[in-house]
C-alpha cells in the first residue's frame, strides 16, 4: 500500500466494506466511495477517526475472542 488512498481502502475492507464502515464512522456511503476512488482527498482527521474506529474494533474483537475462549474452556471442564 503506497498511498493514503490505498491504505484507507484497505481499512474500509477490514470493517467489511463501505456500508459497515459508513455505519461505524457515521459517514455517508457515497462520501466513503469518493475517498476510496480518490475523488475526494482523505484528510488527517478522517484518518484519525479511522484509527480510533480500528482501535474500538480491536477491543470488541478481543472481548469476543475472550468470551469464545472462556466458553470453550468451560465446555471442556463440564462432565
Amino acid at each position: 500500500m503506497n498511498s493514503r488512498q490505498d491504505h484507507f481502502a484497505y481499512c474500509v475492507q477490514l470493517f467489511g466494506g463501505v456500508t459497515a464502515f459508513s455505519r461505524r464512522l457515521g459517514i455517508d456511503e457515497r462520501a466513503i466511495r469518493r475517498f476510496v476512488t480518490g475523488e475526494r482527498p482523505i484528510s488527517d482527521s478522517l484518518l484519525q477517526d479511522t484509527a480510533k474506529a480500528l482501535n474500538a474494533f480491536i477491543a470488541e474483537a478481543t472481548t469476543a475472542e475472550h468470551h469464545i475462549t472462556a466458553t470453550l474452556l468451560s465446555d471442556q471442564s463440564d462432565p
